[in-house]
C-alpha cells in the first residue's frame, strides 16, 4: 500500500497547470511538493466542502482544469457532492486520499472503513472516468491518463493510515491564498 506523500508525490509530477485544492492531511504535505498560486490549501471547520468549492471555480472559469484531494472522511460528510458534480461536463477530478481515519481529528476509524467501494459510489453518482489504486506504481503508471479526458474524473486512491497526526496549518493566510488563486486564474 502507499503512503498519502507518495501518492501526492505521483499528483505533484502530472497535475499540470491545473488548480489543485488540498484539504485536511494533504494540506500538511503538498506545500513540500508544490507551492504555485495554483495550489490552494482549503481546510474549513466544515469537512465535505473542498469538491464544491472546486466545482464552483470550474463553473465559473470554463476550462479550467481542477483537482480537489479529498479524504475519505470529508467525502463520507457530503456524499451527495458527487451526484451534483456528475451534472456537470467540466474537467475536475476528485483525487480521493483513503486511509481509514479520521486522521487529523485524533485518527479515529472512519464507519465502513475499508469496506465502502467509493469507485462503485462514483460510477453511481454519474462520473464515468472512475480508477484506484492502491501502489505508487500502478497510480504513477496511469495518473497523467487519469487527468485527462473530460468531464469530472474520480480517483480512488489507498493509502497508509497514520494516527496521531495533528491537523495541519494552511502554508499562508485563507485571505493571502484567496489573491494569490485569484490573481492565477
Amino acid at each position: 500500500m502507499m503512503t498519502h506523500l507518495q501518492a501526492l508525490e505521483v499528483l505533484a509530477e502530472v497535475r499540470g497547470d491545473r488548480v489543485v485544492i488540498t484539504t485536511m492531511g494533504s494540506v500538511g504535505l503538498w506545500p513540500k511538493l508544490s507551492d504555485t498560486p495554483k495550489d490552494f490549501a482549503y481546510l474549513p471547520s466544515s469537512m465535505g466542502q473542498a469538491i464544491p468549492l472546486g466545482l464552483g471555480l470550474a463553473l465559473a472559469k470554463p476550462g479550467l482544469g481542477v483537482i480537489v484531494i479529498s479524504g475519505d472522511g470529508g467525502l463520507l460528510m457530503n456524499l451527495g457532492c458527487l451526484v451534483t458534480l456528475a451534472q456537470h461536463d467540466v474537467p475536475l477530478t476528485v483525487v480521493l486520499i483513503d486511509n481509514g481515519l479520521y486522521e487529523v481529528t485524533g485518527g479515529q476509524v472512519l464507519a465502513g472503513a475499508g469496506k465502502t467501494d467509493y469507485a462503485g459510489i462514483a460510477k453511481s453518482c454519474g462520473i464515468t472516468r472512475v480508477a484506484q489504486f492502491e501502489t505508487a506504481d500502478g497510480w504513477r503508471s496511469e495518473a497523467a491518463e487519469c487527468l485527462a479526458g473530460d468531464g469530472p474524473g474520480f480517483v480512488w486512491l489507498k493509502v497508509e493510515g497514520v494516527r496521531g497526526q495533528a491537523t495541519p496549518s494552511p502554508p499562508r493566510p485563507m485571505a493571502e491564498q484567496l489573491l494569490r488563486l485569484r490573481a492565477a486564474i
